[in-house]
């Protein structure tokens, strides 16, 4: 999930004066075992963003102990760990992210883990034929034994779009048009027309999702208006902002969704930090997100929580904190205090 640095100036600002988002507590659908487990009425949960290591000074992580780091965070606790879809390393952007292909990732991870939920933050649909889109992420559902929680978005690189022989400025038509696609390939012998193509004539696609369906989040705008935001999808993806703010912009989203007579959704957002040893030490910006000690991260994602956040995509890119030793801090220090309910 990416979105400019100057977000975060008013991140670490004083979050004390905000109001709480109204109907945040009327039951989100029941869909698969990963957004089951990470989505819940009134809950934060936190999660990790892969690779799950520091690598500040350039776009390449050296992808060290990144199976094993995902089993700790299983371990530890964590609920989800999220993936990104950077096809090209963009010197302009930056960050190639865990280097690998998303869904072949999610195979390898499907199979070293047994609980916690897979997601994409976020596959970029217009780069992608939906077809493929949709039977890749059945796959890694099934495999993972119904953890995949696929993110989606249209995609902020506008240099990726050359390469594929692609407008830039047709990115938000073709993004609806592929979500809706891969939404009707859950059915038997799905048959429609659609830009993509025109499935039909008996055949089908396999393997569906465990539940039938897939829980799809979608990211930002996505350059779509918010009365689309508020009726497709099963949850947002958001950036991180002051909580005032973030109230703001979660009870909106909420309010539509109520008034198109839907069931909530979950929001969750991303943050980048960077832990310091005195857990006192109170906050400063870095890109999307800040460096402060455990007490600050503990207030934020409190008062997180309180306006209807319920999950946290971690991201330890720019922590100069040992990554195993923030981990477990993180663990020791906070999970405790954003239990999952049982229902």
């Amino acid at each position: 999930m990416n979105k400019p640095a100057q977000l975060m100036e008013t991140l670490v600002q004083s979050s004390s004066n905000h109001s709480d988002v109204p109907n945040a507590n009327r039951g989100f659908e029941s869909i698969n075992r990963g957004y089951n487990s990470v989505f819940q009425p009134n809950r934060l949960s936190l999660g990790l963003v892969v690779p799950i290591e520091s690598y500040p000074h350039g776009p390449v992580p050296s992808m060290s102990r990144h199976i094993e780091r995902v089993q700790l965070a299983e371990a530890l606790g964590f609920r989800a760990v999220w993936l990104r879809d950077i096809p090209f390393n963009v010197p302009s952007f930056g960050d190639v992210g865990q280097i690998y292909d998303p869904f072949v990732y999610l195979g390898l991870l499907a199979g070293q883990t047994r609980d916690i939920a897979l997601g994409t933050a976020s596959i970029v649909l217009p780069l992608r034929h939906p077809a493929h889109v949709a039977k890749a992420a059945a796959s890694a559902d099934v495999l993972s034994g119904g953890r995949l929680i696929l993110g989606v978005a249209s995609g902020d690189r506008p240099d990726e779009y050359p390469a594929l022989n692609l407008g830039f400025e047709y990115r938000g038509q073709r993004f609806r048009e592929s979500f809706e696609y891969i939404r009707r390939m859950w059915a038997d012998a799905a048959c429609f027309e659609n830009a993509y193509g025109s499935p039909g004539g008996g055949m089908d696609m396999l393997p569906k999702p465990t539940s039938g369906k897939l829980p799809l989040l979608i990211t930002g705008a996505s350059q779509q208006d918010p009365d689309w935001l508020a009726n497709n999808g099963e949850g947002w993806m958001t950036y991180p902002r002051n909580a005032a703010v973030q109230a703001r912009i979660i009870g909106e989203w909420r309010s539509r969704i109520e008034a198109a007579g839907l069931p909530d959704k979950p929001a969750m957002q991303s943050l980048y930090i960077d832990l310091v040893d005195n857990p006192d030490a109170p906050p400063s910006p870095i890109h999307l997100g800040f460096r402060s000690g455990i007490n600050h991260l503990r207030a934020y994602l409190q008062s997180l929580q309180k306006i209807g956040i319920n999950h946290v995509a971690i991201n330890l890119r720019l922590n100069q904190m040992d990554t195993e030793q923030t981990m477990r801090l993180i663990a020791g220090e906070l999970l405790a205090e954003f239990p999952r309910t049982e229902s």
